[in-house]
């Protein structure tokens, strides 16, 4: 049997190819949209793609499936209480399935989503007893799927299915399986996973704290107790996986632009993501732009800042950082790439158009001018309860961002999280709001701690 996990980096998705080489056929569960990996797995191993299985509708990345499909002409499986309109192989709890050497069960497992199924997998040219378990967004290594995501009307059901497909569906699996979940770190679809990507049952039923509680109100209290916050991409991702992704041939193409041709459809109503670090944004930037620098998490900040839908203009460090920006914004449903400023920032400086600036102070600085003016915390609840500067405004980072850029403060306003990299995206959200008293702390916390300066307990 074939078998390879592959991770998206950043989004923490982990998707998973195997088959059989002897028998030349492959599947292809939960694929990416990019999905040049799968089709040189295939070309390397000897074997046609010939099913893509899903594990449930997903939240936080756009599928491959429609992608993979066009490329192989391989059916999609999905399970039958999905409202998919696309058309596909529904799937039913006790489904088997054979590819040469590997067998696949399908268990209908709800709770993340009514729609979620787990597959038991064996290896027949090894053994009769199963060997992995898929566990899609079910069980994670070091926490379990959050129940929020199909909308609080559902919630109190999807609570109960969550807990009934943990303790009894995969209760009744033996401790040797191993398990491969759809995400790992990095994912907001849990909270505490660990940064491993596989563990086992009988380790996950040991060490794994949502897998402890020995009750239903137990557990319903535990995994409502502290729920990752939600991007407003989410909706538009759901949607998108649930119609069948277009494909990316329809999207449009790589656009160099010039500043002039840059600015028109900034006029237009574009949104600027300027990629650069803090620093180099901080010191000069296109108004109105947003600092999102390209790091491993930055596609679930654009989800979170930047409406879905919006036509957007790049600013990148070189055609190759807008090559793989382009494939990150695809991965979650961001389609309407305009195109990247050739010759990066500099060309729009030397073409004469206005620019504006993010101050940049240090812990230092931050330290004198405390109590002139606002210090806004944007960290999460629990960033702030383990320390924060005395006098600090607290309003985390999700919040700001519901409000988007009709917020302003009154008076100076310098921005803090734990290392300056959310306070840059807010800080440049206010600007674009018409904040212009906005400065940014450079380090954040990190810094402040490492300065030894005093930080109050909550």
């Amino acid at each position: 049997m074939y078998f390879k996990q592959l991770q998206t980096p950043g989004l923490g998705c982990f998707s998973y190819a195997l088959g059989c080489p002897a028998a030349g056929i492959m599947a292809v569960v939960d694929p990416r949209r990019d999905i040049d990996d799968y089709l040189e797995i295939a070309a390397a191993e000897g074997m046609r793609i010939t099913h893509i299985f899903e594990t449930h509708v997903h939240a936080d990345h756009v599928s491959g499936a429609q992608e993979l499909r066009a490329a192989t002409g391989a059916e999609i499986y999905v399970h039958e209480s999905a409202a998919v309109a696309y058309e596909h192989t529904p799937l039913h709890n006790g489904d088997r399935f054979q590819l040469g050497a590997a067998a696949l069960e399908v268990l209908h497992t709800p709770g993340h989503t009514p729609n979620s199924v787990s597959f038991v997998v064996t290896d027949v040219l090894r053994s009769k007893l199963a060997e992995l378990v898929l566990t899609g967004d079910l069980l994670f290594v070091g926490d379990v799927g959050r129940p929020d995501l199909p909308g609080n009307e559902l919630l109190d059901e999807q609570v109960e299915n969550l807990y009934h497909s943990l303790t009894v569906v995969l209760g009744a699996l033996p401790d040797s399986l191993e398990v491969y979940p759809a995400h790992g770190q990095g994912s907001l679809c849990g909270r505490g996973m660990s940064a491993k990507g596989n563990s086992t049952l009988g380790y996950e039923r040991h060490a794994n704290p949502m897998l402890r509680h020995k009750t239903l109100a137990d557990f319903r209290q535990a995994v409502l107790s502290a729920l990752p916050v939600r991007p407003q991409s989410f909706s538009h991702i759901i949607a998108t996986n649930l119609h069948g992704a277009p494909l990316l041939e329809s999207c449009p193409g790589e656009h160099a632009l010039r500043p002039d041709q840059f600015a028109e459809h900034l006029a237009q109503g574009a949104v600027v993501i300027d990629t650069r670090d803090a620093s180099a944004f901080g010191g000069a930037h296109i108004p109105g732009s947003l600092n999102i620098g390209f790091e491993k998490q930055m596609a679930n900040w654009v989800g979170m800042a930047v409406r879905p839908g919006s036509h957007l203009l790049l600013v990148v460090e070189g055609r190759e950082k807008y090559v793989a920006m382009r494939t990150e914004l695809f991965r979650i449903g961001y389609d309407s790439v305009l195109g990247w400023l050739e010759g990066g920032i500099g060309s729009w400086i030397r073409s004469g158009r206005p620019l504006t600036s993010l101050g940049q102070i240090s812990v230092q600085d931050l330290k004198d001018r405390l109590g002139k003016g606002t210090l806004l915390d944007v960290r999460t609840p629990a960033e702030w309860e383990s320390g924060h500067i005395a006098g600090a405004t607290h309003t985390p980072f999700s919040e700001i961002l519901q409000n988007g850029p009709n917020l302003c403060l009154v008076g100076p306003v310098a921005v803090i999280c734990g290392s300056g990299y959310r306070s840059n995206i807010v800080g440049s959200l206010l600007q674009a709001g018409g904040c212009a008293e906005v400065v940014s702390v450079a380090g954040g916390m990190l810094a402040w701690r490492r300065a030894g300066y005093p930080v109050a307990p909550d």
